[in-house]
């Protein structure tokens, strides 16, 4: 073998970020948001004798239209995804930016399983009913991925840190109390959650979107 070929060998290969790659999946993220809020509100009305102030998304999930919901809800998941392989592809921190990376992947099969087990923790479902049990992991994949994604987003903008730390800090005050609610009212305060989710993709999707842009500029 030639030493031009050896070292050709052993040169690592060259990486680069992927403006298309990252667009792509951004609007995958704006569009899975856009998915599931519709949905919900479809579903708000064509589901008979719905209350949304008092009766939860989980109760549209249910019955003969769950499938409307259901389609918000995989097309949410989708965006988590998708948003872990863009801010895998584009890596701006350290351990702590790997953490954040998992807990979207987390976050996203969290909700694709709670939407696929139609299952709603009022045991409407043969076997093992662990709807509860997944709506606790979500709740901990979400404040991981705002705080672990924090720091490596402060490089893009220290703003972006900020609206990271805030939504975690009202997720982690907000999302126990959920537990607490009466049942006339917990309607409306899990779709105020949902929205706070929504706050954490769209973020994120907003800082690749101007990466990407500088990126094809340059």
């Amino acid at each position: 073998m030639s030493p031009t070929a050896e070292t050709s060998r052993q040169m690592p290969a060259e990486v680069t970020e992927q403006p298309v790659l990252i667009l792509a999946l951004v609007w995958l993220a704006v569009s899975g948001c856009l998915a599931l809020a519709s949905s919900i509100l479809i579903a708000d009305f064509v589901v008979p004798d719905h209350d949304w102030i008092a009766d939860t998304i989980s109760d549209l999930g249910a019955g003969r239209y769950e499938f409307i919901v259901d389609i918000g809800l995989y097309a949410f998941s989708a965006a988590l995804i998708g948003l872990a392989v863009v801010a895998a592809h584009v890596h701006l921190g350290a351990w702590d930016w790997s953490v954040g990376i998992i807990a979207l992947v987390t976050f996203g099969l969290l909700v694709f399983l709670i939407g696929a087990r139609n299952e709603y923790g009022d045991n409407d479902s043969d076997g093992w009913v662990i709807h509860t049990y997944l709506v606790y992991a979500l709740g901990l994949a979400m404040a991981v991925a705002c705080f672990a994604l924090a720091r490596g987003a402060a490089r893009a903008s220290p703003r972006y840190r900020t609206i990271l730390i805030a939504t975690g800090i009202v997720w982690v005050i907000s999302a126990p109390v959920f537990f607490f609610l009466p049942t006339d009212v917990d309607g409306i305060y899990e779709r105020y959650l949902g929205a706070v989710s929504l706050v954490l993709v769209l973020t994120l999707a907003h800082l690749f979107y101007q990466r990407a842009k500088h990126r094809q500029a340059t």
